[in-house]
């Protein structure tokens, strides 16, 4: 499996699922986030990372692109009113949850959500603000891929260490201590299965992991608001068909929370690759057997592992009947296929299943590019791994002018571009 593949580049867009309009966002609202982000950030004061995270904020309307941002730029693209710059993101710009360069200053870009939802924004804005930080100081990870997440004992092995985390996370003493040390065996286990992709599962869980860990400290107001709010998340992970793209988003961020409940130094951390199991291992006094899976074997069954066998069982089922599936729809049945130039995707985390040499399905997603936006509502759509082609049914294809629609999508054309028909039923878009 290619390294290459910057599995941030897709992760940091998982969390842009914008409808056609973000209507209920304007030059007010923005300020009114701007003051609200601050307000947190001040209250931390560099207390958790050694200086104050605010900075640049840019705010982006995904359908018009409008932005909104909080300082000005060195060019002079932007335009002030009432203490609000506001412009236009030029459309081959990616519009992500991270870090960007606009008009020669690094700003926090945020995509807006559908509706107004102060968490979403908020947590938002520290997350790409936390990225503008670990580029600031060396912490931007290299090229990371986690992919071996999707072979069966490691997804064995990851499930028994989140639920000896949870453990972990919501008991105290004793108990607590043991379910510490369990999961930190699991942790042992797999990766002596997989020891090549110890330091990718480093990177991923210090870039998003710590981040997440980062905008949940911030925000909420207790211990226990922040324990409901991870294990929220976990929740929503552990029942998605594939961890390679969402595992390090929460797993960082548990191992995190317990080093922040022996008043761990975050500020120590200075490499992107940082070992936080190892930190949580050292900061709990816990002792590892020489060899994990000796020992892991029996642990597991402290853990319910016949269960988590049933649910591996039933998704291994369930892909092999999605797979075939996915065969037919996109490879055998006429389909539409786009050629992807400058694409801005917009998706959510559980919404995606990595299918290796076939490529990726996305059951719901949006993308923009230079030939129109195109709505996957119902479905889902298939990406080559090289991010170049998507592929639609062509079932139900309806061609209106500039709108062609199938079972379950919507594409709206650009002026200078058309659906051409290739033959047994097969279209693609081509310009005129």
């Amino acid at each position: 499996m290619r390294k290459a593949v910057f599995i941030s580049a897709l992760l940091i867009l998982a969390s842009c699922q914008n409808k056609e309009n973000a209507f209920w966002f304007n030059a007010a609202k923005a300020k009114e986030y701007f003051s609200i982000v601050e307000e947190i950030c001040n209250s931390d004061n560099g207390r958790l990372w050694g200086e104050n995270l605010f900075g640049p904020v840019m705010y982006v309307d995904g359908h018009s692109r409008t932005l909104y941002a909080n300082f000005p730029d060195k060019e002079g693209l932007l335009r002030e009113k009432e203490g609000v710059y506001s412009g236009i993101l030029p459309k081959e710009r990616i519009i992500a949850n991270n870090l960007i360069e606009f008009g020669g200053v690094k700003y926090a870009m945020v995509p807006l959500p559908e509706k107004e939802d102060r968490y979403r924004m908020s947590t938002r804005t520290i997350h790409s603000l936390f990225h503008c930080f670990q580029d600031r100081h060396g912490l931007k990870p290299s090229t990371f891929s986690t992919r071996h997440l999707n072979e069966k004992n490691a997804r064995l092995y990851l499930k028994l260490e989140w639920k000896a985390l949870t453990n972990a996370i919501t008991s105290s003493g004793e108990r607590r201590d043991q379910a510490i040390r369990d999961a930190l065996v699991f942790r042992g286990a797999r990766r002596e299965l997989f020891p090549t992709a110890i330091t990718d599962e480093n990177k991923f869980e210090n870039f998003e992991g710590l981040t997440t860990f980062t905008y949940i400290k911030l925000y909420t107001s207790g211990p226990q608001e922040k324990r409901t709010r991870i294990l929220e998340y976990l929740d929503r992970i552990y029942q998605n068909n594939s961890y390679a793209f969402g595992y390090g988003f929460v797993n960082g961020a548990l191992y995190a929370m317990l080093l922040n409940d022996k008043d761990f130094d975050f500020k120590q951390i200075r490499t992107p690759d940082f070992d936080l199991g190892k930190a949580v291992l050292d900061a709990y006094g816990v002792t590892l057997p020489s060899v994990c899976r000796d020992v892991a074997g029996s642990l597991a069954f402290n853990y319910d592992i016949q269960a988590i066998r049933t649910e591996e069982s039933k998704r291994e089922e369930m892909i092999n009947e999605y797979t075939h599936r996915i065969v037919t729809t996109f490879n055998e049945k006429p389909v539409v296929t786009i050629t992807m130039e400058s694409p801005n995707f917009s998706f959510e985390p559980e919404d995606i299943d990595y299918l290796d040499t076939l490529g990726t399905l996305y059951e719901k997603l949006r993308v923009s590019d230079n030939w129109g936006k195109l709505a996957v509502y119902k479905g889902g759509a298939l990406i080559t791994n090289d991010l170049r082609t998507i592929r639609v049914s062509a079932r139900d294809l309806l061609v209106e002018r500039n709108h062609v629609s199938g079972d379950g999508w919507l594409l709206v054309l650009n002026d200078g571009w058309q659906s051409e028909q290739l033959g047994n039923g097969n279209y693609t878009i081509t310009k005129q």
